[in-house]
């Protein structure tokens, strides 16, 4: 493990202290905030974002108890943006590994792990496979195709070799490097992301511009080739559904709570009401006002919220429920 020293630390979307970690060779970008010696907490940001995400919620977070950090995933933010590579896709299981070794490298104890979107799929990945390193699990939402349209079991091996060629091709088909650098330097970022809150973000230029820096990198486009090819040839072991039966097959499954906008047009509600009827050791909880990224458009909310769960499951009282309850 190679990390640079951390930089000074700062608000906003450059929050906590920055660092370089250096994994498989990729060069990872991390932030961290809070008392080293307080519970770890791991903040994953979801598609298109990074840790500068969660600018409205590692201060309070760090307040509440925790030691908080934010890891930008490979083909995210300021780490490394891969393309292709015949050995190696871009996928929930590359991010859970990635995820792994920073709590075993860095974080250096279990940790409370919390996943916008994406990241959440990330952090149910890595509980999934390594749940000694994993205090709990927060996905906020949880989004998968296949929770919609799970996979078959097996494929044949003819159907399974055209599908392994077929993808790739496709997606080398698509202008990328044109569309990338097109769509993050004019008002069609700004309709996507609008998609992803209830409220309107049309005055947030610190949301604008945390999304549209990293898809203006050179490498961009890239990356997004290879995670589309990499997340469309997952085996099914690799998908929600899965990954939900492996766990919930645990003596004792990890406490997992999915925290849902009910505003979300993305990933709507509705599969999170049939996950929790499906797994009933699993608790859901719906923000009301908040479309898909719940943590920075209600963030007190969604900060009581999870703040009122983890003390309830873990056995311990953070220092802003003591601050309420004083």
């Amino acid at each position: 493990m190679h990390a640079t020293a951390l930089q000074p630390a700062s608000n906003g979307a450059e929050w906590g202290e920055s660092a370089i970690w250096t994994w498989k060779s990729y060069r990872c970008h991390w932030r961290v905030l809070g008392d080293p010696q307080a519970p770890a907490m791991v903040l994953l940001h979801g598609f298109g974002a990074s840790s500068s995400h969660w600018r409205h919620n590692a201060a309070p977070l760090s307040r509440a108890g925790y030691r908080v950090y934010g890891l930008d995933l490979i083909g995210f933010g300021r780490s490394e943006q891969p393309g292709l590579h015949p050995q190696i896709r871009l996928d929930n299981r590359l991010w859970a590994r990635q995820l792994a070794a920073f709590v075993e490298q860095v974080v250096q104890k279990p940790a409370v792990l919390v996943g916008n979107s994406l990241g959440g799929l990330t952090a149910l990945t890595t509980a999934a496979f390594r749940p000694e390193l994993t205090t709990a699990v927060v996905a906020a939402p949880l989004p998968d195709p296949a929770l919609i349209k799970p996979l078959p079991q097996r494929l044949s091996p003819r159907r399974r070799r055209l599908r392994n060629a077929a993808v790739p091709l496709l997606c080398r088909l698509l202008p990328l490097e044109l569309l990338v650098p097109l769509i993050s330097r004019t008002s069609l970022l700004r309709m996507g992301l609008q998609g992803a809150y209830s409220r309107s973000i049309r005055s947030d230029r610190e949301l604008h511009q945390l999304i549209a820096h990293p898809a203006r990198r050179r490498t961009a486009a890239r990356s997004l080739r290879a995670m589309s090819v990499g997340m469309a040839l997952r085996p099914r072991g690799a998908t929600a559904p899965a990954l939900l039966e492996r766990l919930a097959k645990q003596d004792r499954p990890l406490p997992l709570l999915l925290l849902w906008g009910r505003q979300d047009r993305f990933v709507p509600l509705l599969i999170g009401q049939n996950l929790q009827r499906q797994h009933s050791w699993l608790k859901l909880c719906v923000l009301d006002g908040s479309g898909h990224c719940p943590h920075d458009e209600s963030p007190e909310h969604f900060h009581q919220e999870l703040l009122r769960w983890l003390d309830l499951n873990l056995g311990r009282t953070s220092a802003l429920e003591a601050q309420q309850r004083a």
